[in-house]
């Protein structure tokens, strides 16, 4: 496979924001940067770079974040023996299959990739959800359901439960519109 590289913005729909985030893809694996700037909250920066394998599962997750608060990091690790957030194991994320990170739609193509083609078929998994208003680190349960070869709906069944959206995505699993938070836009 040859090295692929791009650079992909979203826009958020719900409130003034601003995602770039650069990927590489290459048969070693995969890498993201992003940097996203927010109206919300009284405005902030975050900054969040991936290391995937060459399957999409994340490896590490950082995430820097610069608001009223200064600046506040964390780091989230996937190791053998399970889960690390800032060096130190964490038990309760056990079973935990990926990060999601509430800023970015980047980190929803991980379960994406894994759901089945056909129209019905859906995976429920357990994730590192990381709230990026708190900076803060929790289990969480989510469903992806798939309603057409592009098209899924998004479940929360955790930290959001109730919340539900439907995605489209573009024939890599990254998302093209997520319904009420995030569009795809073309840099001009």
């Amino acid at each position: 496979m040859p090295r692929r590289r791009e650079i992909l913005f979203w826009r958020r729909t719900d409130v003034p924001g601003l995602e770039r985030l650069s990927l590489e893809v290459g048969p070693e694996g995969v890498r993201a940067e992003a940097s996203v700037l927010c109206a919300e909250d009284g405005g902030f920066r975050i900054d969040h770079r991936w290391t995937l394998t060459p399957d999409w599962r994340a490896l590490t997750l950082e995430v820097e974040r610069w608001g009223a608060a200064g600046r506040q990091a964390l780091r989230v690790e996937r190791t053998r023996g399970g889960w690390l957030v800032d060096g130190a194991r964490r038990p309760d994320l056990d079973g935990a299959e990926e990060p999601d990170l509430s800023i970015t739609p980047f980190c929803n193509t991980f379960p994406i990739r894994r759901t089945p083609e056909a129209p019905g078929a859906s995976v429920t998994l357990e994730t590192c959800y990381v709230d990026a208003a708190v900076m803060a680190v929790a289990r969480s349960r989510q469903r992806y359901d798939r309603l057409g070869a592009r098209r899924l709906r998004y479940v929360d069944l955790g930290h959001s439960a109730g919340f539900e959206a439907d995605l489209e995505v573009d024939d890599e699993g990254l998302v093209l519109r997520y319904e009420h938070l995030f569009e795809r836009v073309a840099p001009t």
